[in-house]
């Protein structure tokens, strides 16, 4: 067993290891039971998922585990529909409907990612997660208040200083500083300025002196030198997400999953067409054609929406032309790339790897 150089997040949230696997579609409670079993703290992405959803998984841990598990919920304001401006976007993607065949009069599916609110925190109240994390800030503070009643510990990311601070003054237990390197949504909240953004290396240990709470640090992060290398600059915990991708637990496409096995770091891209925020992921036609980042994107989440029918014709067919491959920059880096590792083997092989790097053994 390694020493770990500081044990706030460990005491705080009671897991054996300061390791967090990321919460991200694809990883269920599968994943979530290797994780704790090997003393992580395993995360379920809640936004995309039903109420019943959320308890199915929940139940699927808690009959295997009694060990922390982590919610984590989107708190973004919900959006007014714009018509004008979804039916000028869908126009941009006619060509595409053409080619595949698909019903470009037909109405447009809803792409959802659902706001805490007061149904939520209600199921928090009644499923009782030891940890509660969120996404693009907080939600208000008389639900903050319900969800800390309840017994959690909340976590909540930033991507800047200044959202740093932020949290810690609106009641956040830790922060995860999210690195411009992670996969998957920005949590950015404050701004919309995505030249504001910086590396994990040198966004952790500015949160670090910037605020009184632990650290974690997320993206850029897959094998024990990077975990040394937070540790080394003040963080008292890590989140990894993509390396997760690799385990046989993971629910990801076909097309997900290949383009993760055949890409490098330098394949990766933010982009806002999959929702109209920008998220990281693995660089495919649409992205290439219409360009990452698009200033006619509706506002989050309404952009995915026109997307999906050509997922629809496309995916069956292994292609991933039209689909979000969320990676971070570096998945070529997991154990799991090279050796099918299960969550929880992925996991004890970081401790290991730690506990040898430290040792000096």
């Amino acid at each position: 067993m390694p020493r770990w150089p500081d044990s706030r997040f460990t005491d705080l949230t009671g897991t054996a290891h300061p390791i967090i696997q990321g919460p991200m579609l694809g990883a269920g409670s599968e994943i979530m039971i290797g994780v704790a079993q090997a003393g992580g703290l395993g995360s379920l992405a809640c936004a995309t998922l039903s109420h019943e959803a959320i308890r199915a998984e929940v139940a699927a841990f808690r009959a295997v585990s009694d060990q922390p598990l982590n919610l984590n919920f989107f708190c973004h304001q919900a959006p007014e529909l714009d018509e004008a401006r979804a039916q000028h976007w869908k126009s941009l993607f006619k060509p595409y409907y053409n080619e595949l065949g698909a019903d470009f009069d037909a109405p447009t599916p809803v792409s959802s990612r659902a706001p805490f609110d007061e149904a939520t925190c209600a199921l928090v109240e009644e499923l009782r997660p030891q940890v509660v994390s969120f996404h693009f800030g907080l939600p208000d503070a008389a639900l903050v208040a319900r969800v800390k009643a309840s017994g959690a510990t909340i976590l909540s990311s930033a991507t800047t200083v200044a959202e740093a601070q932020w949290l810690e003054h609106h009641g956040c237990d830790a922060i995860i500083a999210m690195g411009y390197e992670a996969g998957g949504h920005r949590a950015m909240f404050l701004s919309t300025d995505l030249a504001s953004q910086i590396g994990t290396f040198a966004l952790v240990p500015q949160i670090v002196d910037a605020v009184s709470v632990p650290v974690i640090a997320a993206g850029g992060i897959a094998d024990a030198r990077g975990i040394a290398a937070a540790f080394a600059l003040g963080a008292s915990a890590v989140q990894i997400g993509t390396a997760y991708l690799f385990c046989p637990q993971a629910k990801i496409s076909q097309p997900h999953y290949k383009a993760l096995r055949e890409a490098g770091s330098s394949d990766t891209a933010l982009t806002n067409l999959f929702t109209g925020r920008p998220a990281r992921g693995i660089l495919n036609r649409v992205m290439r054609e219409m360009g990452p980042i698009n200033p006619q994107a509706p506002a989050f989440p309404l952009a995915g929406g026109v997307l999906l029918p050509l997922k629809a014709m496309s995916e069956p067919a292994g292609s991933g032309d039209f689909i979000n491959l969320w990676a971070g920059q570096a998945f070529p880096l997991s154990p799991g790339r090279t050796a099918q590792l299960s969550a929880y083997e992925l996991t004890r092989r970081w401790v290991e790897d730690y506990a040898a790097r430290s040792t000096g053994k």
